[in-house]
């Protein structure tokens, strides 16, 4: 069944594969209706997909999924719910268009399960990962820019900042320049090439992860614009969920979680306090219910059984029956890379 790691788990080999992470909490958070439709937009091995559908009986889903292979492997569990189950190659940020297109809208629940696929990571010609040796690729569509494109065609600047913005690296810079440096002499084409290159710069402690750990998450939510998708699928979900329907978000990772809870915050009417310099101001009128206080975390006993957990967070929120909003100006920020600033002549 279907697994996300955490950012540095590409590091570690634990011997467990594709296990729903807080399967439990993903389902009491729904709260699953007999005949309800729901939708969840990263249907990965369908670990959730199979569990939603035998907990509430008659049930229909409709899975998405932008890597092809996911699809593809999802034909057996489709014919096994007996039309119960649709399969569409999408990006979830498309959700919205993809309820319409199949007359699932509206919806009574959507879940989202953030990052990458154990099933990717585990494929070397994907690229994912800097445990294999394989091309620098990371789509995870099969379309668009690799990461070796990005590697070898972006300048130094805005390289640096998709290190530092999408990865929280430290030294993106000095990262960015030996890219850079490399380059001129032969382009960057394999995983093991980026990762020894980024060990030679980046210092871990003893036991720690993987030196080139965050620079590949970066290159990997750049390539894919994930954080972007979330953007669009959070906005996307508020349109197409009926009223007292479910939006549970699973993320592995602080960008992404922060743009769920600042979404979930300003969607439920929750904002900071003002004072004498910088007044309240007027809160737009809630179109969600936030049904738990802060995230939700996996239990000690299953992160025993599956180490890839740790870093897992849900959060979950109960759709009003209020008019749905505009896109949050401030959210579509957090999804964007900054254009590098000029520098300054001393």
């Amino acid at each position: 069944m279907r697994g996300r790691r955490r950012p540095d788990d590409v590091a570690v080999d634990t011997g467990a594969r594709h296990v729903p992470v807080l399967l439990a909490e993903v389902l009491q958070a729904l709260a699953l209706q007999p005949g309800g439709r729901y939708l969840d937009g990263t249907f990965g091995a369908g670990g959730y997909a199979r569990a939603l559908l035998e907990a509430a009986p008659g049930a229909t889903l409709l899975g998405l999924d932008r890597d092809p292979t996911a699809i593809a492997g999802g034909a057996d569990l489709v014919a096994e719910m007996a039309g119960r189950l649709t399969l569409s190659q999408a990006r979830f940020g498309e959700l919205a268009e993809e309820a319409q297109r199949f007359q699932m809208a509206p919806l009574d629940g959507v879940v989202l399960d953030i990052g990458v696929s154990s099933m990717q990571i585990d494929q070397a010609e994907r690229g994912f990962s800097f445990r294999f040796d394989g091309p620098l690729d990371m789509r995870m569509g099969r379309e668009g820019q690799s990461a070796a494109d990005i590697l070898n065609e972006t300048e130094e600047g805005l390289l640096a900042n998709i290190f530092y913005h999408y990865g929280e690296e430290r030294r993106s810079r000095a990262v960015a320049r030996a890219v850079v440096e490399a380059r001129r002499k032969e382009p960057l084409t394999t995983t093991k090439q980026l990762a020894d290159l980024v060990a030679g710069i980046v210092w871990t402690e003893p036991g720690g992860a993987h030196p080139a750990t965050r620079v590949f998450q970066a290159l990997r939510i750049a390539v894919n614009d994930e954080l972007g998708e979330l953007v669009k699928a959070l906005h996307a979900a508020e349109a197409v969920l009926k009223p007292g329907g479910r939006l549970v978000v699973v993320t592995f990772h602080s960008l992404e979680d922060r743009i769920v809870k600042q979404f979930m915050a300003a969607r439920s009417g929750r904002s900071p306090a003002g004072s004498r310099h910088a007044p309240v101001v007027a809160i737009a009128e809630p179109t969600f219910r936030l049904v738990s206080k802060g995230a939700v975390a996996p239990t000690d006993a299953e992160m025993r059984l599956n180490p890839r957990a740790r870093s897992a967070k849900l959060r979950a929120a109960e759709r009003l029956t209020t008019v749905a909003r505009a896109a949050e100006p401030d959210l579509v920020a957090l999804a964007e890379v900054p254009d590098p600033q000029p520098r300054r002549r001393p």
